[in-house]
């Protein structure tokens, strides 16, 4: 069986620490404490996952070649769900929400 690159685990792993963190996206989520509102619902946190592993695209040898674009994605959706009058451009695809069974 195939495992996750050390590039792909090292993806995850900085993801969760700033999200965890409270250190996600800075320029975008500086003015949210984000993490009461994704803690208090597993769904929340499950989702940011998702976006973010959804987005995230690996090369043939196994290399992250958009760790930033997929953060921020994530950044964006957490955003709008802190902030309702926030507009994510370009707005979300539905792969890119999609909670992989």
């Amino acid at each position: 069986m195939a495992h996750l690159s050390e590039d792909v685990r090292s993806a995850i792993r900085f993801f969760a620490f700033y999200l965890a963190n409270g250190t996600l996206v800075m320029d975008l989520l500086e003015d949210f404490d984000y993490r009461p509102i994704l803690m208090s619902h597993g769904s929340g946190l499950e989702q940011a996952f998702a976006i973010f592993a959804n987005v995230l695209d690996v090369d043939e040898t196994g290399e992250v070649t958009n760790y930033d674009d997929a953060e921020y994605r994530a950044a964006q959706w957490i955003r709008r769900v802190c902030d309702n009058t926030y507009r994510a451009e370009p707005p979300f695809a539905p792969w890119e929400l999609e909670l992989p069974l």
